[in-house]
């Protein structure tokens, strides 16, 4: 007999603040911040017996040390979970966490699971990104890729040649209102509360509390762009200013059937209605998100015009503005990042997407006349993944009158 597909709900997500890399997680494991995360969303719905969790799926784009080890499962038993609670480890470089949502969503609805915690984790300071990789050598030797396409901030200057319209100046305009809408959300209490304080250590500083976001760079100007360097290619347009940086950080979010999370009284703060991952050339892997997104909404029945919410990854400024560029939208649309993003916060690549997810769940929460939202985000080596959300609180209209 024919299973029924089950409607997935994204319960909760929290994440530890976000550290530069030998910044203030130096000598905090990347499996510790994960742990925090999990026994976090364990603490924040005390209705959820732990035995009820059916999966772990932790993502961790270099998968060695204090990331290795089938890393869901060492730190579900490290968690306190029960060891009938299963778990493993993912790889999609930057949308890692992503896809342990859509891979743990699909068991959902299929009937497999009924409750997963999904997310990521990535110390960037301690295992840079291709740390004790050996590629291949006919990737390069038969042309199957071009060599810049393993350096992202080379694809993300080829995505500026690809877009000539995208100027350095508009990159760094977008730039600057990161680090402005971030600032303005921590002021406005709208980060903090799904953040998890860690506890820190360092032989030079001693004991300390990580409760913010290390990256952030507020009161940056035109004018303190304009004097850095680009790395990626002379007089070039992507510097350290208008490109998330190197990070450390860990984020998880619970999952569950809908009905479920009903019958344990857990709160439903997202519906998931589609997603899609996309190859595009790697030398432009910038510009993933924008077939990803396509596929997403034609999966769903719904335009670019349905979607008033959006969360997209900053790892370059100009992958942003490209995809607005593509769907007609402006660099400033007040839908767009309304909390900033991983320019300010930073990019701790496998563990973004949830990240993504948590800040869309606040603003469906603020904004019950916004029904359909999207998180999406390139990824390295020439893909782009997308989820499309609505919003269970939605009452039935939006400012631009969607409401399909």
């Amino acid at each position: 007999m024919p299973r029924q597909s089950r409607e997935v709900v994204f319960v909760d997500g929290v994440r530890t603040p976000f550290g530069k890399a030998k910044g203030q997680y130096a000598e905090t494991r990347a499996d510790d911040l994960v742990i925090k995360c999990i026994r976090e969303l364990l603490r924040r719905n005390p209705d959820l017996p732990a035995e009820r969790v059916d999966e772990v799926a932790i993502a961790a784009t270099t998968q060695i040390g204090d990331q290795g080890l089938t890393i869901g499962r060492t730190a579900a038993l490290l968690s306190g979970l029960p060891k009938s609670v299963p778990g493993y480890s993912i790889d999609r470089m930057c949308a890692g966490a992503m896809t342990a949502v859509t891979t743990t969503a699909g068991g959902i609805a299929f009937g497999s699971y009924d409750i997963a915690i999904a997310g990521g984790v990535e110390h960037m300071g301690r295992h840079p990104m291709g740390e004790g990789v050996d590629p291949n050598p006919r990737i390069l030797s038969e042309r199957i890729v071009d060599p810049e396409a393993l350096v992202m901030g080379s694809t993300a200057e080829n995505l500026h040649d690809r877009y000539p319209s995208i100027t350095k100046e508009r990159t760094d305009a977008y730039a600057v209102r990161s680090q402005e809408k971030t600032a303005k959300a921590y002021a406005n209490e709208q980060i903090q509360p799904d953040l998890v304080p860690v506890a820190t250590r360092s032989a030079e500083q001693g004991w300390g509390l990580a409760t913010f976001d290390e990256p952030m760079r507020p009161g940056t100007t035109m004018e303190d762009l304009g004097t850095l360097k680009t790395p990626f290619r002379p007089h070039g347009r992507v510097s350290a200013g208008n490109a998330a940086g190197i990070n450390d950080g860990a984020t998880a979010c619970l999952l569950a059937d809908e009905d479920t999370a009903r019958e344990l009284g857990l709160p439903v703060k997202m519906r998931l209605v589609s997603f899609s991952f996309m190859g595009v050339e790697p030398e432009v892997m910038g510009a993933g998100p924008i077939p990803a997104t396509e596929k997403a909404l034609k999966q769903a029945g719904l335009t670019i015009e349905d979607i008033d919410a959006f969360e997209i990854n900053e790892a370059f400024a100009v992958q942003v503005i490209a995809f607005l560029e593509h769907f007609g939208i402006a660099d400033n649309d007040e839908r767009v990042n309304p909390y900033g993003g991983a320019i300010a916060m930073g990019h701790p690549l496998a563990s973004s997407g949830v990240r993504l997810m948590t800040q869309l769940a606040r603003r469906f929460e603020e904004r019950p006349d916004v029904r359909y939202g999207l998180t999406t985000m390139c990824i390295g080596i020439g893909m782009g993944g997308t989820v499309v959300w609505e919003n269970p609180h939605w009452t039935g209209s939006s400012e631009n009158g969607s409401d399909a």
